[in-house]
């Protein structure tokens, strides 16, 4: 069932290149080297996987793993944003 679930979560073309957005942009919020930029590219990715939560909540399909990746992303993102938040700060 998992793999019937995956391609028709998957079946439009716009359900991929959303779901590749979220994944770029989660991809450079975690590869990004400039501490200063990091924030930006945080803020990027979240409201990315927000969009992307919200898509999937209406699809009739089963996309669990694709939900699990998503909240696997935010909480990645979130422990991130601590790391770097209170440097942040500390520079103010």
């Amino acid at each position: 069932m998992k793999k019937n679930s995956l391609s028709s979560a998957h079946s439009t073309g716009n359900d991929a290149s959303a779901n590749q957005s979220w994944h770029a942009l989660y991809r450079a919020a975690l590869f990004e080297t400039d501490r200063t930029i990091i924030p930006v590219r945080i803020a990027q990715a979240e409201k990315a996987i927000l969009n992307r939560v919200k898509e999937l909540f209406v699809l009739k399909t089963v996309h669990v793993e694709e939900d699990q990746a998503l909240d696997d992303a935010l909480y990645a993102l979130r422990a991130v944003r601590n790391c770097v938040a209170p440097e942040a700060g500390a520079a103010l």
